[in-house]
């Protein structure tokens, strides 16, 4: 059996390290320029430094996504970018333009380089493109069933490694290469700068008769036409094993430490307990199914795994996630007398029920029992985004311990 690789998103350094801890084999990450990703906080070279410090000392691997579809005046950047990596010395770039897979290949040519995919690579023959060019894994376009990856992976060398999504949000475009957002707002998802348009709701214009709007309705909110579920594959952790897969990719560069922190810790135990025992991977689906269900969620799907998509990976009633759990912060350090210190993320109160998320797999139920400013002077509530706390929750806490509040709809 192949090493099974649990590969995570970061979009900061603060989540890097909630993914190294809650159990990421490897962590990618973007910089400041060339990646796909540029509403997120990317990190700068110094950050860089420090999260590929960070995950080497917990033998996590870290790679650097430069995966936009470059055009002529970005070709003299990403070679200054590369100089910069070069002494950087992440584990691999993600790369998907020949061009600037060309120069990493002259700047850094004992880097490793896996291929995004954004390439489009849908079939063994461009598998076998790439390894001769000296590409040491390729990530599979999202239109593959998994009898088509087995496929590849029974004509690929042996040391060439396939990557796939495992887990997140899907793209309504051919691998991502969509041009809705540039076409509609100027902002070019290919360079970054996606506007998501896929998750707005749209109406049906007559060409005669400009101006007259008619709605599509599914029901009173309208028809939203491009906006698939996420993809969920906890249940299928055997066939991707089987299809040959080296690495399971979540998405979600833009998400928070939570929802990091919950697909990562339920990946990893769902992996670790069908390589144990498949068995006990059954007897935990429950877990696995409740932990995922507890992160903002768009319903879920298993993509083109087994077969086309079809109308039921589709949502066209509306656009907005589902949110079960509300994210608190995290425990940044504990005092001897018990107060932890985080930055607050959303509003909660001195009395309210919390649950406390640890990376073993634990969730403990605690009460608030007190809050205070970073000036030592209590307060009743926390309101203000951002602001440093100290919380008493009467429980023991560590490092990374993540506090979230399970939502009420009734």
């Amino acid at each position: 059996m192949r090493k099974t690789e649990l590969l995570i998103p970061a979009g900061s350094l603060e989540i890097l390290k909630t993914a190294v801890i809650y159990g990421a084999d490897a962590v990618y990450l973007g910089g400041e320029a060339f990646g796909l990703r540029a509403k997120a906080k990317n990190f700068t070279n110094d950050e860089i430094r420090q999260g590929i410090t960070f995950a080497h000392e917990h033998g996590v691997r870290v790679y650097i996504t430069a995966n936009i579809a470059a055009h002529n005046d970005d070709l003299s950047g990403v070679e200054e970018y590369f100089e910069e990596l070069k002494e950087i010395r992440p584990d691999a770039l993600i790369i998907s333009d020949p061009g600037v897979f060309a120069i990493a290949r002259r700047v850094i040519p004992d880097m490793e380089i896996h291929i995004s995919t954004q390439a489009n690579n849908t079939n063994y023959g461009a598998y076998l493109f790439w390894y001769g060019l000296g590409a040491k894994r390729v990530v599979s376009a999202r239109e593959l069933s998994l009898k088509e990856i087995r496929e590849i992976r029974d004509h690929i060398p042996e040391d060439m490694e396939i990557e796939s999504f495992i887990h997140g949000a899907m793209c309504m475009s051919y691998s991502g290469r969509c041009l809705l957002s540039n076409f509609m707002t100027g902002r070019d998802a290919n360079q970054g700068e996606c506007t998501h348009p896929c998750r707005w709701n749209y109406s049906v214009v007559e060409e005669k008769r400009p101006g007259e709007y008619m709605p599509v309705y599914e029901n009173e909110r309208g028809t939203f036409i491009f906006n698939s579920k996420d993809l969920c594959m906890i249940e299928y952790i055997p066939e991707m094993i089987e299809a040959g897969i080296d690495s399971f990719k979540i998405e979600g560069r833009m998400k928070t430490a939570l929802y990091v922190a919950a697909v990562t810790r339920t990946y990893r135990r769902a992996i670790d307990d069908y390589l144990k025992d498949p068995a006990l991977y059954r007897a935990n689906m429950d877990w696995y199914r409740d932990e995922i269900a507890k992160c903002t969620l768009r319903e879920f799907t298993t993509g083109f795994y087994f077969g086309k998509a079809g109308s039921d990976s589709q949502i066209y009633n509306e656009s907005t996630y589902i949110k079960n759990y509300t994210y608190l912060g995290t425990v940044e350090e504990v005092r001897e007398d018990g107060f932890c210190r985080i930055e607050q993320k959303n509003k909660f109160l001195v009395g309210e029920e919390i649950e406390v998320m640890k990376p073993d797999g634990r969730n403990v139920i605690a009460a608030v029992r007190a809050i205070t400013g970073a000036d030592g002077v209590p307060q009743d509530s926390a309101p203000h985004a951002k602001q440093i706390l100290y919380v008493d929750l009467g429980t023991e806490l560590c490092e990374y311990d993540i506090l979230r509040r399970k939502e009420s709809f009734t």
